[in-house]
């Protein structure tokens, strides 16, 4: 299985780009991992409804350009589908069952998805109703990755 992660912005902070290359690294005895990180939009903080809008397009375009046609999409939004640990094991052991060997999951930047990204998606999951950092995600996202393979293989992993 190809496994992309595209993320809106830079990861800057040292420790979460050790957390990631160590599930990454975890990772590679199970999949093929991608980490796609594309620009984010300068935002001010007072930004028009509108000028969100455009924002968001921008990024949107972006990702977008980072998906093939023949790839699975999962988007991480708010209002997604809230799934145990085992539950995304199983979503993604049926995929893979059923020929889905491309997964990108879609990590948006600081206000969000654009419509045109939400509409690709074939599937919206949600860690929690909470907002967190999207560079924060990104490290709990590759680790529950890496957990689904671990129970799909019967392996040992911490609860």
């Amino acid at each position: 299985m190809k496994i992309t992660i595209v993320t809106v912005g830079k990861l800057k902070e040292k420790y979460l780009k050790q957390g990631i290359a160590e599930y990454t690294k975890r990772l590679g005895a199970y999949a093929t991992i991608d980490l796609i990180e594309v620009p984010d939009e300068k935002a001010p903080e007072n930004l028009s409804v509108a000028d969100m809008e455009i924002v968001k397009q921008k990024e949107g375009e972006r990702i977008l350009a980072k998906i093939s046609q023949d790839t699975y999409v999962i988007t991480l939004e708010i209002n997604g589908k809230q799934l145990t640990s085992e539950q995304l094991a199983t979503h993604i052991d049926q995929l893979a069952t059923y020929g889905k060997s491309k997964l990108a999951f879609i990590i948006g930047g600081s206000l969000g998805l654009s419509a045109e990204v939400i509409s690709r998606s074939d599937y919206a999951l949600s860690f929690s109703k909470m907002t967190f950092p999207h560079q924060l995600m990104k490290l709990v996202l590759v680790e529950q990755i890496y957990r689904a393979f671990r129970i799909n293989r019967n392996e040992p992993y911490h609860k």
